[in-house]
């Protein structure tokens, strides 16, 4: 369930580029108006006001708001402008170029979206990057995690619901054993989380905890500071209980000593068109704190009002 709010009445696109085209104009940037239209507009409408501002205007939006915006409003509202395939390309992209074993933006990527987005986001990497976003992904991660992070990011799952309950608990079965082995870069193990479908994955893990008495991710807690177990365990978790995944992320990201804006942001324009209702309710629930009032706690300026209006929570 999304939180943007787009009005009943959306004004004709070419009232949305010249309100647009004032904000920008004199000394001073209107970025009151920029959130207002911006912050309530899907990415179809977003998508053709940047088409129809460069018709217009002869200039770029994104270089335009590149060079307006400043800090980290300027990064959300390039994020957020952004067609969602480019918007994937380009996170992917800089998690590559400065990937640690701790980072965990390809696997969610590629575990959230659906076969379709994955496959137009590959598009958009390699359109705007001129090479594959697998090259690059294994030109950059080492060891098991290009091992498990190839497969993922280059994944066409089937999308059906349909469930083999045998495979289920034959799978379920490998998983353990693999599990008790410590073997948790074995090919098999692999291949099933990124391949099968997340409806198939959800049968087998069922199963898992039905036959052995826990959940999966408990099993791959073995060691908690062991990088490795960590993305598995955020793999299960992406692909079978999203939302349960951003809202820790969100937790960690915005209560403690120094927000992670990153990690806000990305959650924040990511999800806002697909699930964040659902995530903020999480949220609500494990830290009794609605999301609203903790951005507005942790984040301040033009950057808090976007945040705001993108979780669904501003005037308008």
């Amino acid at each position: 369930m999304a939180t943007l709010k787009v009005p009943a009445h959306v004004p004709p696109v070419a009232d949305d580029c010249e309100q647009l085209h004032k904000a920008f104009a004199g000394w001073g940037t209107n970025e009151g108006l920029i959130i207002s239209i911006l912050g309530h507009r899907n990415a179809a409408q977003r998508k053709l006001i940047r088409e129809t501002y460069a018709e217009t205007y002869g200039e770029d939006l994104l270089k335009v708001l590149d060079k307006e915006l400043t800090n980290d409003f300027e990064k959300l509202v390039l994020l957020w402008t952004l067609d969602p395939a480019e918007r994937d390309a380009f996170l992917a992209n800089e998690a590559t170029k400065r990937w640690t074993s701790s980072n965990r933006v390809l696997m969610e990527i590629a575990c959230t979206r659906s076969s379709d987005q994955l496959l137009l986001a590959r598009k958009a990497y390699h359109a705007r990057y001129k090479k594959s976003l697998e090259e690059d992904v294994a030109h950059h991660t080492t060891g098991d995690f290009r091992k498990l992070l190839l497969p993922l990011v280059s994944s066409y799952r089937y999308e059906g619901d349909e469930v083999n309950l045998i495979l289920a608990k034959q799978e379920a079965k490998l998983l353990h054993e693999k599990i008790s082995e410590k073997a948790y870069n074995d090919d098999d193990f692999i291949r099933i989380l990124a391949t099968r479908s997340k409806s198939q994955i959800n049968a087998t893990l069922n199963h898992y905890k039905d036959e052995f008495g826990k959940d999966i991710n408990k099993d791959l807690k073995a060691d908690p500071n062991d990088e490795f177990l960590a993305l598995l365990r955020g793999t299960v978790k992406c692909l079978i209980r999203p939302e349960r995944y951003f809202e820790k992320l969100l937790r960690l990201a915005i209560n403690r000593r120094g927000t992670d804006e990153g990690a806000l942001t990305r959650v924040v324009v990511t999800r806002a068109e697909v699930d964040l209702k659902i995530i903020a309710e999480e949220y609500q629930r494990r830290s009794s704190f609605p999301l609203e009032r903790a951005i507005a706690k942790d984040a301040t300026g033009d950057y808090e009002k976007m945040l705001l209006a993108l979780v669904g929570q501003d005037n308008n």
